[in-house]
């Protein structure tokens, strides 16, 4: 009687030990399996989300198939279960298992904002529009009131002012955020690099070194003809001639520019038309990169006083009027046989 108990105990005991042993695979399996996903997909996991909830956001994005060993899975292995709110980015071939990984490690999905060299506040402000996962705040903001949310001085223009780069981010930030930044590395970079300027240049204020960086970063996008064209524009201060540069004529114009330079348009005062003022327009023209900051900071040592383009995609710099005239003139003929062809 004893004898057949004990065959009882020991054969329930296999049983439930075969049970054990068979769930346990059958986890491990779902842990193992890969996400119902054929592409790279965000999936946006909310703050207070628990164990429940997260299986069915899972079984709800058919991320998951069913969820019947989820709940198994987070008991076998407790550390998965300290999922983290944000955005993550899942990629096919990803299991059930290093998708938890994932969000337990809080490494959310990482975006980029890419803002160019020579692009003015309103290509950013578009950038920022269309940038995926970002928070609008800004939307029918004008530049003062951007200016003001950034912790600028009343009366401050925002061009100039921005480090053209490319920003990452999670999803949540604000396109304020992501301005404040900008604003930050152009100011860090505009005081290191006005500290190590050529103190014999004709600046009164780092601004005004800033505003003829926005012009070099216009005029040429060359690196080794920055300090070059910057030579240009800093022997016409100290002579007292006009800058006469077309891209300040072209942000004068504002809407009104359609893609061409008319002589009127030349002859037309505006703030920036630098046709008509003597020195530097009130404001920079463009977001300067740190290379044309460089250069308006350190110019090459030059007698030039014109460029004008080579139809090669550089420029022929000239000490005086008539050797300019010959460049322009060599210029067109490059030109007009570019167009023959």
């Amino acid at each position: 009687m004893k004898r057949k108990k004990l065959k009882i105990v020991l054969l329930v005991l296999l049983l439930a030990l075969a049970s054990l042993f068979w769930g346990h695979q059958r986890i491990e399996r779902f842990a193992d399996t890969p996400l119902a996903i054929g592409q790279e997909t965000y999936f946006k996991l909310p703050a207070g989300t628990g164990r429940v909830a997260l299986e069915g956001l899972l079984v709800r994005d058919k991320l998951i198939h069913n969820g019947r060993w989820f709940p198994w899975l987070l008991r076998l292995e407790p550390e998965l279960a300290e999922f983290k709110a944000g955005t993550y980015r899942l990629t096919p071939g990803m299991t059930v298992r290093q998708m938890l990984k994932l969000l337990a490690s809080g490494k959310e999905a990482q975006f980029s904002a890419r803002f160019i060299e020579g692009s003015r506040l309103k290509d950013w402000l578009q950038v920022l529009q269309e940038s995926k996962y970002v928070k609008h705040t800004l939307a029918g903001k004008s530049e003062a009131e951007i200016a003001m949310a950034l912790g600028l001085p009343e009366g401050t223009t925002l061009e100039g002012r921005l480090y053209p780069d490319t920003y990452l981010y999670t999803a949540g930030t604000t396109d304020l955020a992501l301005l404040k930044r900008s604003q930050l590395r152009m100011y860090k970079a505009l005081q290191d690099i006005w500290h190590a300027r050529d103190t014999s240049l004709p600046y009164k204020t780092p601004e005004e070194m800033l505003t003829m960086a926005s012009i070099i970063e216009k005029e040429t996008a060359v690196a080794e003809e920055r300090t070059k064209v910057a030579s240009v524009f800093i022997n016409r201060l100290r002579l007292g001639m006009r800058l006469q540069t077309d891209p300040t004529v072209i942000y004068g114009m504002g809407e009104n520019y359609t893609g061409n330079i008319t002589r009127k348009d030349l002859e037309t005062p505006t703030p920036y038309n630098t046709y008509v003022i003597s020195g530097l327009p009130p404001t920079p023209i463009a977001m300067p990169s740190r290379a044309s900051l460089e250069a308006a900071a350190n110019p090459a040592k030059t007698d030039y006083l014109y460029f004008v383009a080579d139809g090669k995609g550089g420029h022929t710099f000239t000490t005086n009027l008539a050797s300019h005239n010959a460049a322009v003139r060599a210029y067109r003929q490059v030109q007009k046989e570019k167009n023959e062809k």
